[in-house]
């Protein structure tokens, strides 16, 4: 049996800014507008500035910067996983989604750690 195919790096790179890209938007759509804590929007927002500031940092594609999310990006994997089991609703479902997101994150980060120590 043939080992699996293993993605390019810039593939899983990609994959990385992606979800944290799709992070950003769900957090900010969730806690603002679709299902806020209180009315007209929640502070919540504000976890989003993290996965923001570290966008250009992913973008270029140092390992080290990698290794830090790799166990920042666990944060959104848990909180997502309490909110949706603890919320009730469209709020329940957006942090499933959240979880989902990160887990892939998580998932694409460690691929592509190895990946880039593997070397070209």
């Amino acid at each position: 049996m043939d080992p699996p195919a293993r993605l390019p790096a810039a593939t899983l790179r990609h994959t990385v800014v992606g979800a944290f890209l799709a992070m950003i938007v769900l957090g900010l759509l969730w806690e603002l507008w679709l299902a806020p804590l209180r009315p007209g929007g929640s502070l919540l927002a504000l976890k989003v500035l993290p996965l923001a500031a570290a966008l250009p940092a992913l973008r270029r594609g140092g390992v080290r910067i990698y290794q830090w999310w790799s166990m920042g990006v666990l944060l959104y994997l848990c909180e997502g996983a309490v909110r949706a089991t603890s919320d009730r609703g469209l709020s329940a479902q957006l942090a499933a989604l959240e979880s989902i997101l990160a887990a892939l994150a998580f998932s694409a980060i460690l691929a592509y750690v190895r990946a880039a120590k593997r070397g070209p």
